[in-house]
């Protein structure tokens, strides 16, 4: 099976249904068109396509190789794959110009980075850690490390890195114990060890540029003493060619579960030279520049995964002949139906399709807002900004637990055949897995959504959502009878979803726990919201082509698909409403000695 970018998809939401022509006005979109758009989304399609896909399977059997040393070797064409990226331009597309990037907006870059994760996605975090390690230096170092290293990061010449995580810390970064001593000379010797680092050493690239979080000595304890060091595998001279070997390297590779071609590094670093990125002391509130992007990217790649389980499992089910259909043969010159006939096929493969094309949708409509951010009138960038900081976490854990479903589902399609490794089911199964926890677990993310997002500035941000939903609503309410559930069912689970809201802010406070127990349950609820908010604007778009005089299949099966999402998946907002308000008591009642 060979994956294809889904090309007509991505650009009905820019075009369509975003209408991404109507913001020349503002700042990154002045070059920008729908012709434009449409260009660079062929051109990614076909490299993702032709040159990532194929060594995909393949990378993923062989694996990262890890030699004493530090040498990391990447599966056998992997190199290549990505030099052939690096020429072609694709890591600088949304970068700064200012720092040798092309400057398209996120939308687009969102659109790309969906291409190519779904055709191979150990392969694409490479350059996604890199943007990430960018976007941290970008916002908060001096300019003479933005003129540096930014460049050569941009155009993916140098890959980056973030390193947070440390053998007695995950989550809890307060207790990171690498240590930053200053040099006198304005570079600091940073000493500790680094776990799970993405793309933390490979073969790809001249240098690897890391972003550390450490404690510069005798800063005070917990996140407050913090700070965000740039430390480069090769230092670089003054003339910006590399110079020598920096006291860092890979001292391992972990054996996973799945992306297995990316090489998830040990880090050891013995006095390595480094240099501070924004102030002493800040450097949580720097990391999480790179952290937010990450994870958008990982949101974004598990929703990737699951658009390409979910076309191998099409693609089978077309193919595996099983069994007859209920009423009767569709296939009466063989032997039996192929198994897209059954009804429960159906039910799989368009509860993944729903999610996954809604799931499009979110991102690329939150990727907007992203460039919103830069806007020139403060009320629209103030409001952009309010939603990319609620939604980060919806996106990161919805979308990567439904990818994840997608994969689980594709899975069953292939039957007993999808469990070997002689089809890509298991592939996309063990690579889906792991989104659903790095970059902040996906219980972290609901926690961060409902302690953190939703009061933020008195909860303006939520308020200005549900604010913006009630006007659509009341916009489209007279919208023809394809349309109406539509708005209908966006209109209920907004409505559940400001009924949750009531609950955490009447009982959440009275008992934190009560917030803890129910914002798996609300993060879920707010996740359907924004897809039923999104698959409501491809309907519209949708029916206005077929009402147009369209004869185009494609709007009556988008029609279709989000008929399936509002009539099966929309009620299930209903079910974690209820679960929500039970509270803490049937989680907390029972002793930790009883488990």
């Amino acid at each position: 099976m060979a994956y294809k970018a889904p090309v007509r998809d991505l650009t009905f939401i820019l075009n369509e249904v975003l209408e991404i022509d109507r913001y020349t006005n503002q700042p990154g979109f002045q070059d920008v068109s729908s012709e434009l758009a449409q260009q660079i989304l062929e051109e990614a399609a076909r490299f993702s396509d032709e040159v990532i896909a194929p060594i995909n399977n393949p990378g993923d059997k062989e694996g990262c190789h890890w030699s004493e040393g530090g040498v990391v070797t990447t599966p056998k064409g992997w190199k290549e794959a990505y030099h052939q990226m690096v020429e072609a331009g694709w890591p600088s597309l949304m970068m700064d110009p200012a720092y040798g990037g092309q400057g398209m907006p996120s939308v687009i870059g969102s659109a790309v980075g969906q291409f190519t994760a779904g055709a191979s996605a150990a392969f694409s975090m490479y350059p996604g850690l890199t943007a990430g390690a960018w976007a941290g230096i970008h916002a908060n170092a001096s300019e003479e490390l933005k003129q540096k290293y930014l460049p050569k990061m941009a155009t993916g010449e140098w890959t980056g890195t973030m390193n947070l995580t440390e053998p007695q810390c995950g989550t809890d970064l307060g207790m990171v114990r690498t240590k930053a001593v200053p040099n006198g000379d304005g570079s600091y010797s940073i000493t500790g060890q680094k776990i799970w680092i993405s793309a933390g050493e490979h073969d790809f690239a001249d240098n690897i540029i890391h972003t550390v979080l450490a404690r510069v000595e005798g800063a005070v304890p917990g996140i407050k003493g913090l700070s965000l060091f740039l430390v480069p595998k090769f230092l670089v001279n003054e003339d910006g060619s590399i110079g020598e070997r920096n006291t860092l390297e890979c001292a391992g590779l972990e054996h996973k579960m799945g992306i297995h071609g990316n090489a998830t590094a040990v880090m050891q670093y013995d006095g390595a030279k480094g240099w501070l990125i924004g102030e002493e002391g800040r450097g949580m509130n720097n990391m999480f520049v790179v952290m937010n992007e990450a994870r958008l990217g990982t949101g974004l790649q598990g929703l990737a995964i699951g658009t390409a389980a979910y076309q191998a499992a099409v693609e089978f089910a077309k193919d595996r002949l099983q069994g007859r259909s209920l009423t009767g043969p569709k296939n009466p010159d063989g032997p039996a139906d192929p198994i897209i006939v059954h009804p429960d096929v159906r039910r799989m493969l368009l509860e993944a399709r729903a999610f996954v094309e809604g799931g499009q949708a979110f991102i690329l409509w939150t990727a907007l807002q992203s460039d919103l951010e830069k806007s020139e009138d403060e009320a629209v960038a103030t409001k952009a900004k309010d939603y990319m900081g609620l939604l980060t976490p919806v996106l990161k854990a919805y979308l990567t637990d439904k990818g994840f479903h997608a994969a689980s589902l594709a899975m069953q399609v292939h039957g007993g055949s999808g469990y070997t490794e002689h089809f890509p089911a298991s592939q996309y199964l063990r690579d889906a897995r792991i989104t659903m926890i790095y970059e902040g677990t996906n219980g972290i993310q609901a926690l961060d959504l409902v302690g953190r997002k939703l009061p933020s500035a008195g909860g303006r941000a939520i308020m200005s959502w549900f604010g913006d939903i009630d006007a659509f609503v009341a916009e489209h309410n007279d919208a023809g009878e394809t349309v109406k559930p539509f708005i209908d069912g966006l209109a209920d689970a907004k409505k559940k979803l400001q009924d949750g809201t009531m609950w955490l802010m009447q009982n959440g406070m009275a008992n934190p726990d009560n917030a803890g127990a129910g914002s798996t349950d609300y993060l879920n609820i707010f996740g359907i919201t924004a897809l039923a908010y999104v698959w409501a604007q491809m309907a519209i778009a949708a029916q206005k082509q077929i009402d147009a005089g369209s004869s185009d299949p494609f709007y009556a099966a988008k029609l279709q698909t989000g008929r399936y999402f509002v009539e099966r998946i929309l009620p299930d907002a209903a079910g974690h409403l209820v679960k929500m308000k039970t509270g803490a008591d049937v989680l907390m009642a029972m002793p930790a000695d009883s488990f």
